[in-house]
């Protein structure tokens, strides 16, 4: 059995739960169940070791941060397995998250909290100063477990913190097997992996010693840490829910541009918070354009993520594949035509074939709620002032992109959007040095970047009269 990280220890605990592969539905590992006592022991390790990790030269910092990617790559076969044996991506993407998860931790080694200085004078020198806020609670989704985990105790540690991490009950399995290939690299306390399910989440996020508060997750998932959070005033970062919406102009490439937005909406068969959701397509190429979904999707190659040649897995867990299965139905009896998929695959496994839906109107659940699978519903607009108003008509507003042979007109548009994030001719195009920030329901505070390494900070005023 895989061990949790506590306080530099292997602690399998006294419980634990089943973890299972999406593409069979067998259960492939047993992991520990996180005790109240399992989680007070791990808040107290990261307490204790807190003094001397945020008094520790950011040198040092930085130089573990490149250790542990170059552990990670060194050990990335196997922890690719893993990903693809709990999460269901093929293998070459799962290496490519972990590979991703490497170059997270070099560029967050290269980041920097300097001094500020806001006034220095005759009279006076105002310094503002980023100090560790404490002991960290991470909460990480299943979607992109490891590379989630790595965004949120890379900054936090690099900037002075403390971590208790929590991997989803779905995927706890490469980050437990992570956190012991680390154990003896990261001193003891540091980092604090703990594994277990809603309970779980429930007491890290009410723990008194916790001081800070990051969660990837749903809407409702924020609500509660954010109701939690507000007893103690803890600090929380949230990245929540997203209904992307994707407007493509009549001057586009249609076949260029229909690859690129498929691209961006089946990736990880649609489980990306900021992947497109709805697209917005002018009348003058909506049909052609939607003839080219169709043909992608058509040849879009659906299987268990261990064999060759497959594009996209099954969907994570069956709670998400009931849930997108139901919106496909949902789409039929609001007046959709599924014109491709949207059907389960099989017999075994989370498996859904990609569908492209049209015809909804814009109050329709396919449209007006977060997928998160593998089915787009395609929208015609013909006022480019109307497909901006219907793109904002949403309580969610993570991320948005605008496609038009004209790219100045292109940003134009997409400064109109209220989103966190809004590309021009690109979508799902994330790097580590731009932030991922929610507006509305779609989350609070910022991650990735500068902004996200200054957000695991509290902000020290240093005031000096020179008379």
């Amino acid at each position: 059995m895989l061990a949790m990280l506590i306080g530099g220890r292997a602690v399998t605990g006294e419980a634990s739960f089943e973890v299972v592969n999406p593409a069979t539905e067998a259960v492939i590992a047993n992991v520990p169940d996180c005790s109240a006592e399992n989680l007070n022991e791990a808040v107290a390790a990261a307490q204790a070791a807190l003094p001397a990790w945020s008094a520790t030269p950011i040198e040092a910092r930085r130089q573990l941060l490149l250790d542990c990617a170059d552990l990670l790559v060194a050990n990335i076969d196997e922890l690719a397995r893993l990903l693809v044996l709990e999460q269901g991506k093929p293998l070459p993407k799962a290496t490519r998250e972990l590979m991703g998860s490497a170059a997270w931790l070099r560029y967050t080694a290269t980041l920097d909290l300097p001094v500020e200085i806001i006034r220095d004078d005759e009279m006076v020198r105002v310094e503002l100063r980023h100090k560790p806020i404490g002991v960290v609670g991470a909460i990480v989704p299943w979607n992109y477990p490891v590379i989630s985990a790595v965004g949120k105790f890379a900054p936090a540690m690099l900037a002075g913190n403390t971590v208790v991490l929590k991997p989803s009950p779905y995927t706890p399995l490469a980050t437990l097997r992570l956190g012991e290939l680390l154990r003896e690299r990261i001193p003891a306390g540091v980092l604090n992996i703990v594994s277990g399910g809603d309970e779980l989440g429930r007491r890290l996020t009410a723990h008194p010693g916790i001081q800070k508060l990051s969660l990837t997750g749903s809407v409702a998932a924020g609500r509660s840490v954010a109701a939690a959070a507000a007893h103690e005033l803890k600090r929380i970062t949230l990245e929540l829910g997203g209904n992307d919406a994707a407007i493509v102009l009549g001057d586009v490439d249609v076949k260029k541009v229909a690859q690129k937005v498929f691209t961006a909406a089946f990736e990880n068969s649609g489980q990306v918070c900021t992947a497109i959701k709805r697209v917005y397509v002018h009348d003058s190429i909506h049909d052609a354009f939607v003839a080219e979904l169709v043909a992608l999707a058509t040849a879009a190659r659906v299987g268990d993520g261990m064999a060759e040649g497959i594009d996209y897995g099954p969907i994570n867990n069956h709670a998400q594949f009931s849930r997108v299965l139901g919106l496909i139905d949902s789409a039929k009896s609001e007046g959709g035509t599924v014109l491709c998929g949207g059907t389960r695959i099989g017999d075994t496994g989370y498996f859904i074939a990609p569908a492209i839906v049209t015809g909804l109107p814009d109050s329709a659940r396919l449209v007006a709620e977060e997928q998160f699978g593998p089915a787009l519903p395609v929208l015609r607009f013909s006022d480019i002032d109307d497909a901006v108003a219907r793109a904002n008509d949403s309580p969610l507003g993570l991320g948005g992109s605008v496609w038009s042979a004209d790219a100045t007109r292109a940003a134009e548009i997409a400064d109109r959007l209220v989103c966190g994030t809004s590309w021009v001719n690109a979508h799902l195009m994330i790097v580590p040095q731009a932030p991922i920030s929610g507006q509305k329901l779609s989350g609070i505070g910022a991650e990735n970047g500068v902004a996200g390494l200054q957000a695991f900070t509290r902000l020290q005023t240093r005031i000096v009269p020179k008379s």
